[in-house]
């Protein structure tokens, strides 16, 4: 019991790469719209004005960043299951923070689908579908980092459940600092 409660904390806490760029994203951004400003099929905006190049490039490359040095830190201290190579220290972080963003993105736009403005609270869909493709990518990319912490599914119930709490105190955080127009 004692092992796997191991396994899930250091599986919590690589996870942190995914975590950092949706706030990379929000300090980051503000510059070059995702769509162009362009509709879909519907006539409704693709993802809409809260979506930049510089936050999702920004966000991207803060959630990377964040995540090597997470990673480097477990790794020396032996933290992980297992001994980290250069490539995962780099492409994990990479593949989870770019998930993170390219599922905020898909939320987004099915947001827009379902006719929802721009920065309207879409509970779920502002906190699941980062998640979702986070591990996607993560599995993609780096199989055996993925299996080898992922692969027992706990860490993920676990974040798909504390996601929404932390989502809403960081958003809380970024309103007061006037960084998001919007609490959520």
């Amino acid at each position: 019991m004692q092992n796997l409660f191991y396994e899930v904390i250091v599986g919590l806490i690589a996870f942190i790469p995914a975590l950092a760029a949706n706030p990379g994203a929000v300090i980051t951004g503000g510059h070059g719209l995702m769509d162009g400003g362009k509709n879909w099929i519907d006539n409704r905006r693709i993802f809409g004005d809260g979506k930049t190049v510089s936050g999702y490039v920004g966000g991207i490359l803060i959630g990377t960043v964040v995540g090597i040095i997470v990673f480097l830190i477990l790794n020396e201290f032996s933290l992980f299951p297992y001994k980290l190579d250069f490539e995962i220290i780099v492409l994990a972080p990479f593949a989870l923070a770019w998930g993170s963003l390219t599922g905020d993105l898909l939320g987004s736009f099915i947001k827009r689908r379902l006719n929802m403005k721009s920065g309207q609270k879409g509970n779920l869909l502002d906190m699941w579908p980062f998640v979702i493709v986070a591990f996607l990518f993560s599995l993609i990319i780096t199989e055996k980092f993925f299996m080898e912490l992922y692969s027992n599914f706990i860490d993920i119930i676990l974040i798909l459940i504390i996601t929404p709490i932390l989502h809403r105190g960081v958003n809380i955080l970024a309103y007061r600092m006037k960084w998001k127009d919007v609490p959520w």
